[in-house]
This record gives C-alpha cells, structure tokens and sequence, in this order.
C-alpha cells in the first residue's frame, strides 16, 4: 500500500473509525479538530472529566472506559469517530479495530511522521501537567515509526499519513 501525504484530506467513508497514530506533540489534536467537536473522542479530554486534570495519568483507566463506551455507541449508530490519543501500541489499536469489526464499519489509521525534534519543542510548550516525559516521547515515536509496516495487517482498511518527512520505504 502506497502513502501520500495528499491523502489525509480526502473525505472518509461515512462511519468510518479514523485512530490517530503519534507521539505527543505531532500534531494529532490539530488535526482533529478539523473535524466537527462530536465526531472527536479524545483521551485527554476524558481524563479531564474523571479527574479534572487531562494530565492526571492515574485517570486513564476510567477515560479509557469512557472512550470505549463512547466509541461504541457511536459506532453503533454509524457515526464517524475520530480517536485522538496516541495509539502507538499495537495492542490498543487492536482493540479499536475490534470495536470497529463488531460494527462492521471501516477503520482507517492517519500516522503523524512528525520528526522527533518538532515533538520535542511542542511538548516543551505544554503546560506542566501535559508534558510527556522525554523517555516515553521518544519510546512513541519509535514505536510510531515501527507501526508503519504493521497497520495494513492489523486490519486498517484505509491508511494515510500526515507530518514533516515521508514514510520510509
């Protein structure tokens, strides 16, 4: 499968779930909200719900129980859904897949190849509370570019890119 840059504005398939693949910093959340507020199931947003600080890390399990209701229902009514959270484990996006399958809807991924030094500088800008440790961004966008390869046979049913540099290969 081929990946051009170009891709990422192209309209998606009504109810599609389109995940967001990237490190912190990429440019993820930019682009979500591109899209209209209902469409986007962001991560950070239900941390804030369940605790009151999209950075309190202890409030994960909760959002991520909020993000899969959400998801689910909305997938249930074929709605588009945008998931705005890193995704860069394997693991995780299998289970968005899954989601997706159960619904019979498409599933697509958008990979931010951002370069790591832009990561960096964004991530510096962040309030406190947002900041990604410079250990873990560096451990997403490895593991952002090892997902590359990987996606087509995860199950994506459309894969595009976005960022500042190419995709190897």
């Amino acid at each position: 499968m081929t990946h051009s840059p170009r891709q990422i504005t192209s309209p998606f398939e009504p109810g599609t779930l389109v995940v967001l693949i990237g490190p912190g910093g990429s440019g993820k959340s930019q682009y979500a909200r591109t899209f209209p507020d209902s469409w986007v199931v962001c991560l950070d947003d239900l941390r804030e719900c369940v605790s009151d600080d999209a950075g309190d890390q202890s409030a994960t399990a909760d959002a991520v129980a909020l993000q899969n209701l959400l998801t689910r229902a909305r997938l249930s009514r074929s709605l588009t859904t945008v998931m705005d959270s890193t995704n860069v484990e394997p693991r995780l996006r299998g289970d968005l897949i899954d989601q997706a399958r159960q619904h019979g809807r498409p599933v697509a991924a958008v990979i931010f190849l951002t370069e790591l030094v832009t990561c960096e500088t964004r991530n510096v800008q962040r309030p406190a509370n947002r900041r990604v440790p410079t250990s873990v961004l560096r451990r997403q966008h490895a593991q952002t570019l090892a997902a590359i390869p990987l996606l087509a046979g995860e199950g994506f049913t459309d894969i595009r890119t976005a960022g500042s540099r190419p995709p190897p290969g």
